[in-house]
Formats: C-alpha cells, sequence, structure tokens
C-alpha cells in the first residue's frame, strides 16, 4: 500500500508497521531513557523515585547492551542516557545529604530536556528505517538447508586479470529442501560463512551503493530461515533446479528471502557470486576480489561493457549447470548429490542477471524456462529461442527508459513457447529482491509494498510459473500471475 501504511506477515498473520525491529534489551535502553526525561516533568513526590529507578535502569541495561556489541542505531540513546544521569545523580546525592534542593525553572529545563528527547528518539527511528531484516517464515512443506561451494572452469581463462594462468572461478550458494532441524540449530548468517565474510560483502555493499559502511551493519548481524549443512530432504523423486544470478554489482544473497521459500516448496536453488563483478567475493583461499564493473557514462560504451558482463554471466550460468550435473550424477561432491533432477531447470536473474538468465537460456538448451526480474536484456545477437520466460518488471515510464519495455518485449516475442510479462503496481527496481527487508521503506528505493509484500509476491508468481514450467501442473498459469498484477502474454509466433 502507498503512503504511511505497511503491511507485513508473521508466520502466517498480517500486522500493521511500523515495527521497530529492536531486541528486548534496546528496548530496555530505550524506555529507560525516556523515563528519565520523564522524571524532570513529574510531580515532586514521585520523581525521585522514578529518576532513581530509571537511572540504574538505563545504567545496568545500556553496560549490557554495549558488552554485547551495540548497533549504531543506540548509540544517540545512549548519549541522550549519558547527559541525564549526572544530573539525576547528582539531585539524588543533594536529597541523601539533606541539602535542600535547588530549583529551576522551567523554561531553563525545557531545551536540555527536549535535546535529550530527540537523542533518544533517533534511536527507534533508525532501528526502524534500517533493521537487522528478519526474513518470512516459509510456506513451503520443506524445512530449507544451505551451502556453499566453488568450481573453477579449467577451460575458461579469467579475463578480468592479466594471469594468463587464472582460470574462472565461481562461488555458489545452494538453497535446498532440507530435513527438520533440531529447535536449537543455529539458522545461517545471512552474507557470508563466517563474521569475516558477511563484513567484508557488507562493507563492499557500501562502497559499491556510496553509503557509510556502519548503515548496513544491520545485515552482518542477520540470520536466514536456512540451517547450513542440514540433511537433505526425502521427497517424491528429485528435485527440480533454479539457478539464479544477481543484479550489478550484487552478492549471491541478494534474493535469500526468494530462494529460501522456492526451496522450501521443493526446488534447489543456486545462486551464482561473479568474481569480479558482484561487489565482493570471498574465495575459498581466503583472497577477496571485488568488483571491477563500473560504468563510464557514455551510453553506447556503457551498452556495449554491459553486453560483455551478460556474456560472461551466462557463460557462469551454464558453467555451474554442468557441475551441478556432475553432482547429481555423483562424479564430483556436493550437499545435494542424488537429491537433484537436472532435467528440469529454470535459470533466473535479477536486473543485469536476468538479462544473463535470458542470454544463457537462448545460448543452452538444458535450461527449461526463464525467469527475470526486472532485468534488461543485453544480448546483441538475440534470436529465437525456445523456453518459455516470465518477466516481472515495475511500472517504468516510458520517459524515464524509453528501451527497456520495448526491448524486452522484443525478446518475449521470440520465444516458441508462450511468455508472460507481470507488471507489479508499486513496485521498484529492488522490490524483486530482499532490499525491503532492511532498506529504508522510500517508494523510490523499494516501491510501496511495504517491507514483505515485494519479496512475498516474486516468490509466488516464481512458484506458480515453475510449477507449470518444471513440473507440469495443470492450473491455469495466466490467472494464477494475473492475481499479482497487470499481466501481458505473449503468444508464441503463430500461436493465439
Amino acid at each position: 500500500m502507498r503512503g504511511r501504511e505497511w503491511h507485513t506477515e508473521h508466520d502466517g498473520v498480517t500486522e500493521s508497521l511500523p515495527v521497530l525491529h529492536m531486541s528486548a534489551l534496546e528496548t530496555v535502553v530505550v524506555t529507560s531513557a525516556l523515563a528519565l526525561v520523564a522524571a524532570r516533568w513529574l510531580p515532586r513526590r514521585i520523581r525521585r523515585r522514578t529518576s532513581v529507578g530509571a537511572s540504574v535502569l538505563v545504567f545496568v541495561s545500556g553496560v549490557a547492551l554495549v558488552w554485547s556489541s551495540v548497533r549504531w542505531q543506540m548509540m544517540p540513546v545512549l548519549a541522550g542516557a549519558a547527559l541525564l544521569l549526572p544530573f539525576a545523580v547528582a539531585a539524588e546525592l543533594r536529597a541523601r545529604s539533606g541539602r535542600p534542593s535547588r530549583g529551576t525553572r522551567w523554561w531553563a529545563v525545557a531545551p536540555a530536556s527536549l535535546a535529550c528527547l530527540c537523542l533518544i528518539a533517533v534511536g527507534p527511528a533508525a532501528a526502524w528505517a534500517l533493521p537487522v531484516p528478519d526474513f518470512p517464515a516459509l510456506s513451503g512443506p520443506f524445512a530449507v538447508g544451505t551451502r556453499v561451494v566453488q568450481w573453477t572452469d579449467a577451460d575458461r581463462p579469467e579475463h578480468a586479470t592479466r594471469d594468463k594462468d587464472d582460470r574462472r572461478a565461481v562461488v555458489v550458494q545452494l538453497w535446498y529442501p532440507a530435513r527438520e532441524s533440531p529447535p536449537d540449530a543455529r539458522r545461517a548468517s545471512y552474507l557470508g560463512r563466517t563474521d569475516r565474510e558477511a563484513d567484508v560483502v557488507s562493507d563492499a555493499l557500501a562502497d559499491y551503493a556510496g553509503v557509510p559502511g556502519f548503515l548496513l551493519d544491520g545485515l552482518t548481524r542477520a540470520r536466514t530461515r536456512a540451517v547450513a549443512d542440514a540433511p537433505v530432504a526425502h521427497g517424491d523423486g528429485r528435485f527440480p533446479v533454479v539457478l539464479f544470478s544477481p543484479g550489478l554489482g550484487g552478492v549471491r544473497t541478494q534474493n535469500s528471502a526468494w530462494a529460501q521459500e522456492l526451496a522450501s516448496h521443493g526446488y534447489v536453488v543456486a545462486a551464482l557470486d561473479h568474481p569480479y563483478d558482484s561487489a565482493a567475493v570471498v574465495l575459498a583461499d581466503g583472497r577477496t576480489v571485488r568488483t571491477k564493473v563500473t560504468a563510464t557514462g557514455d551510453a553506447d560504451r556503457d551498452e556495449a561493457l554491459a553486453a560483455k558482463w551478460t556474456a560472461v554471466r551466462a557463460a557462469d550460468l551454464s558453467f555451474v549447470l554442468t557441475q551441478l550435473d556432475r553432482v547429481a550424477r555423483g562424479e564430483i561432491p556436493g550437499p545435494v548429490s542424488g537429491g537433484m533432477d537436472t532435467s528440469r531447470v529454470t535459470v533466473a536473474g535479477h536486473s543485469v542477471g536476468g538479462g544473463a538468465a535470458l542470454q544463457a537460456a537462448r545460448q543452452d538448451s538444458r535450461f527449461d524456462s526463464v525467469i527475470d526480474l526486472d532485468g534488461f536484456p543485453h544480448d546483441p545477437d538475440a534470436e529465437p529461442f525456445p523456453q518459455p520466460v516470465l518477466a516481472l518488471t515495475q511500472d517504468v515510464r516510458g520517459d524515464i527508459d524509453p528501451d527497456y519495455i520495448p526491448r524486452l518485449t522484443h525478446v518475449l516475442s521470440l520465444s516458441s513457447a508462450t511468455s508472460y510479462r507481470l507488471t507489479v503496481p508499486g513496485a521498484a527496481h529492488l522490490t524483486f529482491t530482499d532490499a525491503p527487508l532492511y532498506l529504508p521503506p522510500v517508494e523510490s528505493l523499494i516501491g510501496s509494498r511495504g517491507r514483505t509484500e515485494g519479496p512475498r509476491l516474486t516468490a509466488a508468481a516464481s512458484l506458480a510459473f515453475l510449477e507449470t514450467t518444471l513440473r507440469d501442473q495443470p492450473d491455469n498459469l495466466a490467472a494464477a500471475l494475473a492475481a499479482y498484477g497487470d499481466l501481458t502474454v505473449h503468444a508464441p509466433r503463430g500461436g493465439t
């Protein structure tokens, strides 16, 4: 919904926002700090008790918060409390010594109280605007496991380096249907296998976005719904596969909510980090590879670069499918060996990753269908291809990007299967990623669909498409997709 009304879903329950996204300890610190401000304005008979109680509580909880690794959002709260505490302590010492209390005019106290109140209010506001992402509950019948692997393509040189012996390496994170883990099993970190990797990736994403690193420190604290290395679930047959390529400068985990939801419904999702393209890739040997992808500002030059980056990504996707097929056949070790059906595969991506998915499908007939999440096709040699496509787009006005929809429509018309373009009302480019879970709810950034509605809708529409293209479900796909936005059906040439 638009404006200030937002909705989120937790375990099937819809609730209204704002939600402050603060821990119990943070809530205690804020509440006691507010009580300390309010104590000065209470009737004299209860002022002292309130001031003493609030002072003790804010001191103890503040020390505990700092000891447990305080978030930057709480620093203004602690600063406001620190300004108030000396006055509260001084007043209590005077009272205990029997010295008369020195009265202060209200108009002299009001500015200081207001300043401290503003400092304290910054904390909850910042926690609401930039929260630690809380991943929605999974709706499928399976729990979800995850594991990260790295594969090197011995047949392909790494063109981003000058070392002629350097081969192209790709880091892949798998989300898969898993057996239920014990209740105390630790859920996997969002951004990396280790705290160091999470810090490196978070800093790289902030650098790429041009914002201070501390603004995204909530990402390093986030835990997903998946459990690392959980045992693979037993299903009826093997699980279909979905490959995913992130956006330009994005990382393999940027669509974790989407990937986990698909895995909970019986799909193996393999998301790629593209070295020298993704914001940061931490390799198995400990090296960190930062992005070398930058725009020049020249439209023709940038389009040529985008076509080059897209081609590299398309080759990465085909290589990873080859490796997954080897895992499925038991030729190389892998976390879902024997559980994947690599004869049923969809290739997907967001932004430039969506363009790479379209190009990979055209070049590699092993892909059965394509999901393009608001991605511009950059393939300069677009030709007819046999796979159906689901393209989810924001409502792009022609004066903002006049080439996008015509170019996408042309590519969809080249498919010899029925394809679908779903325009999602209220969506922005990042609506189709995890970004709504942790960025400020600003319409130009994440759209107007709230914290969880964008990721939920993206997964629901993707599942409807996957059930039809990979599992041959007889449902009316057009009717199912139309429930999520404005649908345009692209019938194959010669079709109706």
